[in-house]
């Protein structure tokens, strides 16, 4: 039983991994299923600190993924409308069977937002959608580092208690 949460935990990792710049994927919340896979067995001791703490890092993450590009269309001169353009082009960009739906919709959907504040405006769009962008890759490039580091953790205790797993 060891052996299959130790290899299901590890599956969930790289899932995480992945998933960190694939958007399709789950990201960091799959990196802590797999933590908490890893405590699950009898080999290794429960640590409630860490399974904890990784846990509220991965609550405060996600909801930054949702909150952070639209900040980066708010840094780059982008109105409410903007904001909310992005929010729904994430939306739709993630449920839309497109490639990069992720990438593209929020960007689409603060250039759009963007144009009906002000359709006059063009420049002005564009650059609270290249916002947009930015806050997305940021969010994906702190999604991807906690990963490593969740990958890290991961690979430490099962090394830690290599001679017990193997």
């Amino acid at each position: 039983m060891d052996s299959l949460l130790l290899l299901l935990g590890f599956v969930c990792m790289i899932v995480g991994v992945f998933g960190s710049f694939l958007p399709v994927l789950p990201g960091l919340s799959s990196c802590w299923v797999g933590l908490l896979l890893l405590y699950l067995t009898k080999a290794v001791e429960n640590n409630y600190w860490v399974l904890g703490i990784t846990l509220v890092i991965t609550i405060i993450i996600t909801v930054l993924d949702y909150i952070i590009p639209a900040k980066g269309t708010k840094k780059f001169g982008g109105s409410s409308y903007g904001v909310w353009g992005t929010n729904i082009g994430l939306i739709i960009g993630i449920i839309a069977p497109i490639p990069f739906g992720v990438i593209i919709g929020p960007f689409v959907g603060a250039f759009v937002g963007e144009l009906i504040y002000d359709s006059q405006n063009h420049k002005r769009a564009l650059k609270a959608a290249t916002g947009s962008l930015l806050g997305f890759l940021a969010s994906s490039f702190i999604n991807f580092m906690f990963c490593i580091i969740f990958l890290g953790i991961f690979i430490s205790i099962t090394w830690e208690y290599r001679k017990i797993l193997f």
